[in-house]
């Protein structure tokens, strides 16, 4: 076998549209049809909580009717090979579903989870795919607080896992974009920093994103299609 290679690989929206679930922003910059900054900043919830709660436990119920797509599975196997020919493998992701989950990856969800719901008093983070009535908040099983908020890092928040993304970076030999815009940073400056890095870096998306640069591998279309070809080839290549 050659040399080890450790590959980051960051998805966006663009990995679950196959699935059924709406990329981030569509026409006029809104949300499923809601405005971003009415759902999905820690202002719209101190302002309206019953409208950001209701949004997202209809994002939360419809996870139930969606399922992973092939460039997820193709990416859950992606993990499992090269971390048995004895390869770095991670996983991060901005989309908020379960879907690389149920299909089987390890993810470090920087921007959070539907189905995880957090205690802005005590700090708990309840995992929880029961409670999805969009008219009645849930109250904190830790310290009785009368309602949790949706686990998911809005606008104007710090994402997560910074401290395990940064450790895969350090040793990123090669970086795979995967169904984002390229927009969202810190998310965004991830491909810039691995490229700086020495890595070899693919961009999937449907056209081409923002921070695309001349150097990046860039792999057009939609990440159903697109990326278990690729990863075939790649897995081939890299386990030589």
């Amino acid at each position: 076998m050659g040399s080890r290679v450790a590959v980051v690989v960051l998805t966006g929206a663009g990995t679950s549209a196959d699935s059924g679930l709406a990329t981030f922003r569509g026409a006029g910059g809104t949300w499923e049809g809601y405005r971003v900054e009415d759902v999905a900043t820690p202002e719209a919830w101190a302002r309206d909580p019953a409208l950001v709660w209701r949004f997202y436990q209809m994002r939360r119920a419809g996870l139930g009717a969606v399922e992973p797509n092939a460039a997820h599975f193709a990416l859950a196997r992606m993990e499992r090979e090269l971390h048995a020919a004895g390869h770095g493998f991670t996983l991060i992701s901005q989309n908020v579903d379960d879907l690389h989950q149920r299909a089987g990856s390890t993810v470090l969800a920087m921007h959070g989870q539907l189905l995880q719901l957090a205690c802005e008093r005590c700090g708990t983070v309840t995992v929880d795919s029961e409670h999805l009535d969009p008219e009645r908040f849930v109250p904190c099983d830790a310290c009785g607080y009368e309602r949790l908020r949706p686990d998911i890092v809005w606008f104007g928040e710090l994402p997560k896992l910074l401290d395990e993304i940064e450790a895969a970076l350090a040793a990123c030999t090669h970086f795979v974009s995967i169904g984002t815009s390229g927009v969202v940073y810190p998310a965004a400056g991830l491909l810039a920093r691995a490229r700086e890095r020495g890595a070899l870096t693919f961009v999937n998306s449907l056209d081409q994103p923002e921070n695309l640069h001349p150097t990046d591998r860039f792999l057009p279309g939609r990440a159903a299609l697109v990326m278990p070809p690729a990863i075939e080839r790649w897995l081939v290549e890299w386990m030589k």
